[in-house]
This record gives C-alpha cells, sequence and structure tokens, in this order.
C-alpha cells in the first residue's frame, strides 16, 4: 500500500500539471492592438499616446500584469462596451500606474494616481464610466493631467466598435 502511495501523489501532481499547462498558454496567448490616443488638457494642450486596447473579457483581466516597463508614451485603454461603475486592482501588476476613469463621451471624470504595484486594494471610478486608461505612473502629475480633461480616439469616438 505504501507503494501505491507515491504513484498516486505523483499521478496527482501530472494531472495538476496537465490541467495547469493550457491556463498558462492560453494567458500566454493573449495579445493586444495597438491605436493613438491623445489626452486634451484644458487650454488646449495634446497629450498623445499609443495605447494598447483591452476589448475582450480575456484581454482586460491580463491588462498589464506581469509586465516589467512600459514606454513613456504608451497605455493600456480598457473598452468595457458598457456604461457602469468600475473596480480595478493592481495583481500581479509590477508598475505604478495612473488609472483615468472614462464617461463615454470621452470626459475623464475620475483620476487615481500611482497604484501600487501587486496591491489586492480596490481601485473604484466612483462613477460609472465606459473606459479605462491606464497609464505610467506619474504620467498625470508630469502632464497636469485632471478629470474634465477629454480622451479622444477611434474607439471612444465611436468610429470602432
Amino acid at each position: 500500500m505504501s507503494a501505491r502511495l507515491p504513484r498516486l501523489a505523483g499521478s496527482a501532481l501530472v494531472a495538476l500539471f496537465l490541467w495547469l499547462v493550457p491556463v498558462w498558454a492560453a494567458a500566454a496567448e493573449v495579445t493586444f492592438e495597438t491605436a493613438p490616443l491623445q489626452i486634451i488638457a484644458t487650454g488646449g494642450k495634446l497629450h498623445k499616446f499609443t495605447v494598447e486596447l483591452a476589448v475582450d473579457n480575456d484581454q482586460r483581466s491580463q491588462g498589464l500584469m506581469n509586465r516589467r516597463h512600459m514606454a513613456r508614451d504608451h497605455g493600456m485603454l480598457f473598452d468595457f462596451g458598457v456604461t457602469r461603475q468600475v473596480m480595478m486592482w493592481m495583481k500581479n501588476t509590477y508598475l505604478p500606474l495612473d488609472m483615468l476613469f472614462i464617461a463615454k463621451d470621452g470626459k475623464i471624470e475620475t483620476i487615481r494616481e500611482n497604484a501600487v504595484p501587486q496591491s489586492e486594494s480596490i481601485i473604484d471610478s466612483r462613477v460609472p464610466v465606459s473606459f479605462v486608461l491606464e497609464l505610467n505612473g506619474g504620467t498625470v502629475n508630469r502632464l497636469g493631467i485632471a478629470p474634465g480633461d477629454i480622451v479622444d480616439s477611434a474607439r471612444i469616438s465611436g468610429s470602432q466598435p
């Protein structure tokens, strides 16, 4: 009986490994299209970015997790497809991020600056929004971005599905 126990434990480990491989592979297969985006600040100053688009459940779940670097003029735009209160977190995210919570018309409603890497604390939009733009931490302060500024992109203006 004791000889069977290690074999059973080994079989269980192999089964667990074979079950997890597709999960890891699926996570690795998530890809993102990119698009230009600009923020029109009060006074008309333009801030241009290239953003990855997180538009489906897999992309939104993956987000910027496990990234160690993002170019200064890049970010990720989450499109939720509906207007609702949004809650985010930083689990498995190594970059400090500024999160801009954006209404359907592109108006920045709420900003959360320098979200703490790997934190499981909930970051709440506080109001219904349609989009979240994640930028490198410190970008909002550096560029003077504020609630009421407008985010403009093909996805937000409605010219893309």
